[in-house]
């Protein structure tokens, strides 16, 4: 079985009494401890995928098709059963950490406070307890510093590692993440993409990553899906498609960035 497996999803939006199209009969799988990277550029339906499997395609969106995590069809869950999924089985790593970390609190009890609601761990001090580690498997050189400090007292690179602390706490089988690289510079954004590989292999999460950087999708590696117009026009071995794409598109995103041929 697949950690996730998604088929014929289309989602269309309100816009003066007309729909829109955003994501257009999008099928795709990802096992365990695997990653698929959807690149493409802007409006293309990348995010608009990503969110929708988190249950949260945004106001007025119309949905159709199957979203299935571990045989789990969260097409058919509420608000409320999807917010338990949401954290305790599929973790989210956005491209801002601000949108996932409280900025008028520390980031230990943030952290704490995830593995108490999700029943991770019972008590307040056992969650306390097991923060730093958590903290460190995310690369954190200094994880009592930064478990005390608030996230604005922290650098853009450790402010991404302990939303990414967040986001896998509770041991998800999914971990989606939105440009999470983007703002980061070159020896922080290889650090944490190393960090992503590090958590597929040894802890077997699968990697579902949002992107319009190809350098990051030959970073991850897996496999790569080229989106436009809310299509997937190819999809393949990540080295296979930056170096012989076959969809005109996904040519055009490779001559764009000659540096990301082999």
């Amino acid at each position: 079985m697949n950690a996730l497996d998604v088929a014929d999803l289309t989602v269309r939006y309100p816009s003066g009494g007309i729909p829109v199209t955003a994501v257009d009969a999008v099928s795709f799988a990802i096992g365990a401890g695997e990653a698929l990277v959807l690149v493409g550029g802007s409006g293309s339906g990348k995010t608009t995928v990503a969110r929708t499997v988190l249950g949260l395609p945004g106001q007025g969106a119309a949905v159709s098709g199957s979203v299935r995590l571990d045989g789990t069809e969260l097409r058919a869950l509420d608000e409320r059963a999807l917010s338990t999924v949401r954290g305790r089985r599929i973790g989210y790593v956005p491209q801002d950490p601000s949108g996932s970390l409280d900025p008028l609190r520390r980031i230990g009890p943030q952290i704490a406070e995830v593995l108490r609601r999700h029943r991770v761990v019972e008590g307040r001090g056992r969650a306390r307890a097991a923060v730093p580690e958590l903290l460190s498997r995310a690369g954190v050189q200094e994880p009592g510093r930064v478990a005390r400090s608030f996230p604005h007292e922290l650098s853009g690179g450790l402010r991404q590692r302990a939303a990414i602390a967040l986001a896998v706490s509770c041991s998800p089988g999914l971990l989606v993440a939105d440009e999470p690289t983007t703002a980061l510079d070159a020896l922080v954004r290889a650090e944490i993409l190393a960090l992503f590989h590090a958590l597929r292999t040894e802890r077997g999460i699968a990697l579902l990553l949002v992107t319009h950087d190809l350098t990051v999708a030959r970073a991850i590696g897996g496999r790569t899906a080229v989106m436009r117009d809310g299509r997937i026009v190819e999809t393949g071995d990540t080295e296979q498609i930056l170096s012989r794409p076959v969809h005109p598109y996904a040519a055009e995103l490779v001559a764009a960035e000659p540096g990301v041929r082999a």
